[in-house]
């Protein structure tokens, strides 16, 4: 069983975005555009451990010189020291501008592997095989690729459309329940600014403890990847409403910096992250029900004791953010559900309150 999304931007070629229970069909007629000999695979290392059959038999029939380069799981990963060593692997091992690069994994992976192929001989085909729910619902669709800096996140990168996507859900068949949850955030961010029956779809699945039936979750991953397929197509730099994407994410970012991304995966930061931006779109006027979001707080396991009680100091990180102008915070915030907006914060006290609101709901 397989679906597509077609993704259509203004700086590049059409892609599809594939979303089934095994596209290996799909991944040799994919390999068959490609005359090189070779291929490079940057796979997560647990992903390369769990489901190397996958993908091997298929890759190493097409291509005789198949190099694998394995990154390390966790958010440490998209580093410049990583990204240097990924260079060092592919320029020493040869390349050539129609050498295709295969990116297995999550967004880690996803986004490390894509800002090598954007910058390799200024650019070599490029294929996503997300293998997280986060990342066949988001990382992997839109082009935004990159790596992390002492003082932020994803503040070094570049917008680098794939050839295609591959979401096959067999991948997720051995996904930690924390990953499950960890991807859901995003999932919620649609319902948020989108789509608010997803949240019944979702709480449908989590009723019936579906977090190991990668099956089921098919079509919310469809109705998602849509969701910012069609953003993406309409806003491809991110100049006007691909921003409402960020939505939770200007504090989500600052908790990620503050965890020294390792101690908050991103789902974690970023339901924390829409808590605080749905408090603070009420703080202005809208009537959201905050309730509707908490009701899934006992699905995370996390504390923010450990961020730092100072409001302002975190509020002054935030203006780090690369969605900052003039040193003014931009935050995507809700009329209602379904409505988004970006809001410049004139008004700091709002930002502060939001966060204090969060550091007191997830202080246990």
């Amino acid at each position: 069983m397989s679906d597509f999304i077609s993704v259509s931007t203004s700086v590049s070629d059409s892609y599809n975005i594939h979303i089934g229970d095994d596209l290996n069909a799909k991944l040799r007629e994919i390999t068959a555009r490609y005359s090189s000999k070779k291929a490079y695979v940057v796979v997560d290392e647990v992903v390369l451990q769990h489901h190397r059959e996958l993908f091997e038999p298929v890759l190493g029939q097409k291509f005789p010189h198949l190099h694998i380069f394995e990154v390390p799981s966790g958010e440490s990963s998209k580093s410049g020291l990583m990204f240097n060593k990924l260079l060092d692997f592919i320029l020493k091992n040869g390349v050539e501008r129609g050498t295709p690069l295969f990116a297995i994994g999550g967004g880690v992976t996803g986004d490390l592997a894509g800002f090598a192929a954007a910058t390799v001989l200024r650019g070599i085909p490029l294929i996503h095989i997300p293998t997280t729910l986060l990342a066949m619902v988001d990382s992997s669709i839109g082009g935004k690729t990159g790596i992390n800096h002492s003082t932020g996140k994803n503040l070094i990168g570049s917008f680098y459309q794939p050839d295609a996507v591959l979401a096959d859900v067999r991948y997720l068949e051995t996904l930690p329940r924390e990953e499950w949850v960890n991807g859901l955030s995003e999932v919620l961010k649609y319902g948020l600014i989108h789509s608010p029956e997803i949240f019944d779809e979702v709480q449908v699945l989590i009723d019936q403890d579906n977090f190991t039936n990668a099956l089921s979750w098919i079509s919310l991953i469809k109705k998602s990847a849509q969701i910012k397929a069609d953003v993406v197509s309409g806003d491809v730099l991110e100049g006007g409403k691909r921003a409402f994407l960020n939505f939770g994410h200007t504090f989500a970012h600052v908790i990620e910096r503050e965890g020294n991304y390792q101690e908050y995966s991103h789902g974690e930061a970023v339901f924390a992250g829409m808590v605080a931006a749905v408090h603070a779109s009420n703080n202005l006027g809208a009537q959201i029900g905050i309730s509707n979001l908490l009701n899934f707080k006992p699905l995370y396991n996390f504390s923010l004791a450990q961020i730092n009680n100072n409001v302002s100091g975190l509020v002054d990180l935030m203006r780090r953010d690369k969605k900052v102008k003039d040193e003014q915070i931009n935050l995507v915030l809700l009329h209602e559900a379904g409505k988004p907006h970006v809001y410049k914060a004139d008004n700091v006290t709002v930002v502060e309150d939001a966060w204090k609101y969060i550091l007191k709901t997830f202080e246990k």
